[in-house]
């Protein structure tokens, strides 16, 4: 038999999918399951993206340019504009998702060996794309204790090595929810100024911030503008996860060009999803309005919630859909697995991600996992049901 790559072994299973035949079977057994793992939202997607959908009249699907449609990257311009990120058509590539961002800019800027540092917990998929790249994530770790704060600078200076070329956030942070402040942002900004690095800005859910401070954008800071590749994708702030439009934006004009080799290798991204992603830009302030409302009330009802049940604990996320929860358990990944094989409280179950995916230092998260509010309150109420009966019933309990 032929063997597989190294890079493929290599390559780490998503711990937000990797439940997902032990929720199929639960839900084969008549058993309703609520998906606290992952961030597919429920709330429906603006009527101008459906309408678009429903209106093209083209006779040919034709491919669309590598780099996007002018008509939606100009629109991406004037939204940005919005939020004082000063940047102009020509700096933003729109790619297959924020997946496919991240990638390519992976790809074009980091060569085997090479070294990115990122605060962990982070997104599960940083490693895998990082994997791809024949690059390594090097991570400093942060704390449930300090509510997943950016860690010291001092810790970021000791990790930093000739082959280091940039530093990845995410901002708001998936999977904590915490939101980095105007004095950690300015730490980073000084560090890659220092260092003469990258700084990977993953913005994704700027839409859900829930403290009354500004939104500090990696753009936001002064004199590491063509350092700052930032990350970006329709699917959240529009519930359009599955049109898969995402972008680079980037004022840095030779990655600019590399990113582009990228993109015309795999030639363009998708025709409709670029077609719903511009109309969906549209939506009207009441659908953001309420989009943001809901979440911020399914926060406060969860995180109450959570911490009301006996040996439970997190902090409150103060942006984006997640949060990390602490478990009175021996072991997040077996209990998880263990709430979808082998429990039900009258005939409903909950799926969670096992924080320990979301690490790379072993046995950091073993306690912890990963919930998204994307579920209406009703059915959050439900699942804080199941998971305090579910506590109650697990052999591996910690506490009395």
């Amino acid at each position: 038999m032929p063997s597989i790559s190294q890079r493929g072994q290599q390559m780490p299973a998503s711990p937000i999918r990797k439940l997902v035949p032990l929720a199929n079977e639960a839900k084969a057994r008549g058993i309703k399951v609520y998906h606290l793992n992952i961030g597919q939202p429920d709330i429906p997607t603006p009527q101008v993206g459906l309408d678009a959908l429903r209106q093209i009249d083209r006779s040919t699907l034709e491919y669309s340019p590598s780099e996007g449609l002018l008509s939606l990257r100009s629109k991406l311009k004037d939204y940005y504009n919005r939020f004082h990120i000063d940047v102009d058509v020509d700096d933003i590539i729109v790619t297959t998702g924020g997946s496919e961002a991240v990638l390519f800019a992976f790809m074009a800027t980091l060569d085997p060996g090479d070294e990115i540092i990122v605060p962990e917990p982070a997104y599960a998929n940083y490693m895998a794309f990082a994997i791809s790249a024949g690059a390594k994530i090097v991570t400093v770790p942060s704390t449930i204790e300090t509510g997943f704060a950016l860690p010291p600078v001092e810790k970021f200076e000791e990790l930093i090595t000739p082959r280091t070329k940039g530093i990845l956030i995410c901002n708001p942070n998936n999977p904590t929810g915490y939101l980095y402040t105007q004095r950690e942002m300015n730490q980073l900004r000084d560090i890659v100024k220092r260092h003469d690095l990258f700084l990977y800005s993953d913005e994704v859910y700027r839409e859900f911030c829930y403290t009354g401070a500004p939104y500090i954008s990696a753009f936001h800071l002064a004199g590491i503008e063509e350092q700052v590749v930032l990350i970006d994708s329709v699917s959240k702030r529009y519930s359009e996860c599955g049109i898969r439009v995402g972008a680079i934006i980037t004022k840095h004009k030779e990655l600019k060009r590399n990113i582009m080799k990228f993109c015309q290798a795999r030639l363009s991204p998708p025709l409709l999803g670029q077609i719903v992603a511009e109309a969906s830009i549209d939506a009207p302030e009441d659908y953001m309005l309420m989009t943001y409302n809901e979440y911020v009330e399914r926060r406060k009802f969860l995180i109450d919630g959570i911490n009301r049940i006996p040996g439970c604990y997190s902090p409150i996320p103060m942006g984006a859909f997640y949060t990390v929860v602490s478990l009175p358990v021996d072991d997040a990944d077996r209990f998880c697995q263990w709430c979808l094989s082998d429990f039900s409280h009258e005939g409903e179950t909950v799926f969670m991600a096992p924080a320990s995916g979301f690490y790379t230092t072993p046995g950091l998260g073993r306690n912890e996992v990963r919930m998204a509010y994307v579920l209406a309150k009703e059915e959050l109420a439900r699942a804080l049901t199941v998971l305090r009966h579910a506590l109650e019933a697990y052999p591996g309990r910690t506490i009395p």
